[in-house]
């Protein structure tokens, strides 16, 4: 199960936090919550503080959304090092 909750949200910038574990259909749910932001134009920031798992379907996600410029916030050790994404938001170039 996972859960998505808007945390933030202006006309220039939202943020998402997600919970639980990035798998299966939620991986759908996550793709379209983030294109509804993105096809707006609107900086989009994911807070992944309660993200426990993600499985290869959401790690290709989550590096497609990257190469879009969505930021990643708070990933735990361990899906930071899954996903080669830094903890603090900067993208490595």
């Amino acid at each position: 199960m996972m859960r998505i909750s808007v945390v933030e949200s202006s006309s220039r910038a939202v943020t998402l936090r997600l919970e639980g574990e990035v798998k299966g259909g939620w991986v759908g749910e996550l793709r379209q919550s983030c294109e509804s932001v993105l096809s707006r134009g609107i900086v989009l920031a994911l807070d992944m503080t309660g993200v426990s798992f993600i499985d290869h379907e959401g790690v290709a996600l989550f590096h497609i959304l990257r190469d879009r410029d969505v930021i990643l916030r708070n990933a735990s050790s361990f899906v930071a090092e899954i996903l080669g994404a830094p903890n603090d938001g900067r993208r490595d170039k």
